[in-house]
């Protein structure tokens, strides 16, 4: 995990980034790219592998364990069909986890968001080669130079990451668990910036930072008069029958029913050590990582996502393509399959498998709650994963990769 990225740890911004690389450090080298970006490849380059039921049980089996009490794995697309759950979703009870659970899906908050901002383009109410500062004059610190409205969905604006405060607490799952009620505003997460320098010159790097979607959920805001939920449910959410899909009321902190519920393993002031249940919290990443949703409702977002329904022709190369630009310090992309390239496009990434599969998706995490929805571009295999991990150092990797290597095929760890 990338120290620089903003702290608290909880923070979308720094663990889902931890998951995301747990997913590529399986990957080896894709085709180096010739051009300014890399566009999407032809469908269904490498054959898909068939799926193993005995392989896809062993990579969520042996759960409850002391790092991740729940997990729950769906497939789908014409390559084939598979479901399954393992652990317990209450441990008061010992009940199982529900195969379709709602979860906290934290960073997938993003491709949602990206998605609406490319709608808008598509709209010419934005200008994605437009400095955001033109639309939102006066929200980013003074002093910082030009950033292009494009730039924020892929990561390549450079903006600071921001500074850990103490009203942000101290990363650590003893203060989360006291403080899972605390709630901030975007602007205030955004005024962490002040004073910071820049990571890099806008458009020369590429660099995983929540930033980028605060700023970008703003945007959404000022530029449609309503609220980002709002355009969430008329443009998404309604559309596609999402029924089980939200952006939470800042002041709501409930998960909807049925769900597992998130412990977080903490150490208290006499020493003793025991979990608490965090199900309950504040979403206020909000744009950035602070949405809800299901498996089933993942899916058919991704599916209708892939297929254009979504997006005109034109906005739907931009999710699908790469900037041809060095990884700057990236809590992804740091694995032989980048190359320390980028990775991420407008709003999702891309990952190549070393049986040369290559699937795009997006990763998230809140405390208590790790997801991924990824698929290949033809849609014929879709994964939507959910764990729930006890602690916020990112222990639940070795689950992801298992998920990874079960669902794509047979892959090769990353060399140093």
């Amino acid at each position: 995990m990338n120290c620089s990225v903003f702290r608290p740890r909880w923070s979308t911004m720094a663990a889902s980034g931890a998951v995301l690389f747990a997913l590529a450090a399986v990957t080896v080298p894709p085709a180096s790219a010739a051009s300014d970006a890399t566009p999407a490849p032809a469908p269904a380059a490498a054959p898909l592998p068939g799926l193993d039921p005995a392989e896809l049980r062993a990579a969520i089996g042996g759960l409850p364990a002391a790092d991740v009490t729940g997990a729950l794995l769906r497939i789908t697309g014409r390559a084939g069909h598979w479901s399954g759950t393992s652990g317990v979703g209450d441990l008061e009870t010992g009940q199982g986890v529900p195969p379709g659970a709602h979860i906290r899906i934290g960073s997938i908050s993003k491709v949602f968001t990206a998605t609406i901002v490319l709608q808008l383009a598509a709209e010419h109410r934005i200008d994605l080669d437009k400095p955001v500062q033109q639309y939102l004059p006066g929200v980013l610190p003074s002093g910082l130079p030009p950033i292009e409205v494009g730039q924020l969905l892929n990561h390549t604006s450079g903006l600071p990451n921001g500074v850990a405060s103490p009203d942000f607490g101290d990363g650590s799952p003893e203060w989360f668990a006291a403080n899972r009620f605390k709630s901030f505003t975007p602007q205030q997460v955004i005024d962490l910036m002040a004073g910071r320098p820049m990571q890099f010159a806008p458009g020369t790097a590429q660099q995983y930072n929540g930033m980028n979607y605060y700023v970008a959920g703003l945007l959404v805001e000022k530029i449609t008069g309503h609220t980002f939920a709002h355009e969430v449910r008329s443009r998404i959410t309604r559309p596609l029958g999402l029924h089980d899909t939200q952006v939470p009321d800042a002041d709501d902190p409930r998960l909807p029913g049925p769900h597992s519920h998130g412990y977080l393993t903490v150490t208290s002031p006499d020493g003793t050590v025991h979990q608490v249940d965090v199900t309950e919290q504040s979403p206020w990443p909000w744009a950035e990582g602070g949405m809800i949703s299901t498996p089933a409702d993942l899916d058919r977002f991704m599916t209708a996502l892939f297929r254009g329904r979504l997006l005109p022709p034109a906005q739907q190369a931009e999710l699908f393509t790469v900037p041809d630009v060095p990884s700057f310090h990236s809590s992804q992309c740091r694995t032989a399959a980048d190359a320390a390239r980028a990775c991420m496009t407008m709003g999702i990434m891309r990952v190549t498998a070393s049986n040369g599969v290559t699937v795009w998706g997006k990763t998230g995490s809140r405390p208590g709650y790790t997801s991924g929805v990824f698929a290949t571009r033809d849609l014929s295999r879709k994964i939507v994963y959910s764990l729930n991990p006890t602690n916020l150092n990112g222990t639940e990797i070795r689950y992801v990769q298992r998920i990874a290597a079960a669902s794509f095929g047979t892959v090769v760890p990353a060399t140093s």
